[in-house]
């Protein structure tokens, strides 16, 4: 097959256009790594194919430094214990059928012991791969050579070229799960203006339903960029940014599950009503102005948490507490026109008190005074958590940054 200059050369254009992406990301620097770590090997091990290294590497250089530092370091525990465990058995039986076994049962609980968690086979695999080798003595030792390499040429990798910060890219997939949340509301807001059919009900209600899958996408994105955000040294406000965007996807979860269930509301009024209107024209163009306004505070929430610069944080929280209030007056407007309809007919009171109370709780989760409270609580939660995993580096934290105020001081005095 004959390449075009052309097409190869617009191939290689989208490549460089996604090099922020995390698969072309992983891809180019999970292979420098492991080619460097074979290098090494090769002038290190006493083995002709120290294939361990570069597999090693592979394994443990991740996206993200975090990431990179506690996976190498299962890694090599895995390694370690399953040589340990090798040799053990090379002394006392050898290798046969029920050996072979007792070797794998005693290596897989070993594994789980010693918490290497997704490297609980490797522990295995290391201690049947030095068993069944006569020099087991040399091979053991050039097996947890290699995986030694191979973690710290990962881990070296990382520190000198560090990887990027992805809390764009998990801010990214915030904004478009609120945009498809505020789009969803606005089809059920012109729907529930007018004569809805059931199977169109139903159709939005499949729709809430499937937010889930997309919650479940933008969750691995936010938890990729808290990988990110710890232990790197470019981020001064690791954990504040952490938890804004965490409770941001928080909210906006919970303001899924709760328009899922306005959507089951709305789903069997229309199965009551049918063929009749859902409400009255007033209350149907009450709602779905509503819905509306409400549909454009969730958009402006996930602006609100996934912004940097102070000056655009202030803008899109001045925004979003003008769409709430709108949205405050006209859920007053729509609460006083259902109850003039359940007084008139209250075949569906239920019904129709389901869905004020559902859109009220929307606002609640909105509401910017909640937001800050839930902020407030979750950074004293997550610092007090710190506190107590890693007291000497909370410790060392506080010295390093009074010893620089200190400094900083000094000089101030000098000049």
């Amino acid at each position: 097959m004959r390449v075009v200059p052309g097409e190869w050369t617009a191939s290689v254009v989208r490549f460089v256009r996604r090099h922020r992406e995390p698969v072309v990301v992983q891809t180019l620097r999970s292979a420098a790594a492991a080619t460097i770590a074979y290098v090494v090997a090769l002038r290190v091990s006493p083995e002709a194919a120290p294939l361990t290294a570069p597999l090693t590497a592979l394994l443990v250089v991740q996206v993200t430094l975090y990431a990179t530092i506690t996976t190498g370091i299962r890694r090599v525990n895995s390694v370690v214990a399953g040589v340990v465990i090798a040799i053990g058995f090379s002394v006392l039986v050898g290798l046969t059928w029920w050996s072979l076994a007792l070797l794998i049962l005693a290596s897989l609980v070993v594994g789980h012991l010693v918490r290497v968690s997704e490297f609980v086979p490797e522990v295995a695999i290391s201690a049947m791969l030095v068993l069944g080798v006569t020099r087991v003595g040399d091979t053991a030792w050039a097996r947890v050579l290699e995986t030694v390499i191979g973690a710290v040429v990962g881990l070296a990798f990382n520190l000198l070229f560090a990887p990027p910060v992805w809390v764009v890219a998990a801010g990214e997939s915030i904004e478009g799960l609120a945009r498809r949340v505020r789009q969803l509301m606005l089809r059920m807001g012109e729907e529930a203006a007018g004569r809805t059919p059931v199977d169109h009900a139903t159709a939005r209600l499949h729709e809430a339903r499937r937010l889930d899958h997309d919650i479940v996408e933008v969750d691995a994105a936010l938890k990729q960029a808290e990988d990110s955000l710890r232990l790197n040294p470019r981020v001064r406000e690791g954990l504040l940014h952490r938890v804004v965007l965490r409770t941001g996807l928080d909210t906006l979860e919970i303001c899924t599950v709760v328009l899922r269930v306005l959507a089951r509301s709305l789903t069997d009024l229309a199965k009551e009503r049918d063929p009749e209107p859902l409400f009255a024209p007033e209350t149907g163009a009450a709602l779905e102005r509503l819905l509306s306004e409400i549909a454009d505070a969730v958009v402006s929430f996930a602006v609100l948490v996934t912004t940097d610069v102070s000056v655009s944080a202030e803008s899109a929280e001045a925004r979003l507490t003008t769409e709430l209030r709108a949205a405050t007056a006209t859920r007053d407007k729509l609460a006083q026109l259902l109850l003039a309809e359940i007084q008139q007919d209250a075949a569906q009171w239920q019904l129709h008190g389901a869905v004020l109370t559902e859109v009220n709780r929307i606002l609640d989760e909105l509401d910017t005074e909640h937001r800050s409270r839930r902020l407030l609580e979750e950074l004293d939660r997550c610092s007090r958590e710190e506190r107590e995993l890693m007291p000497r580096l909370t410790r060392l934290r506080k010295y390093v940054r009074g010893a620089g105020r200190n400094r900083r001081a000094v000089s101030r005095r000098s000049m």
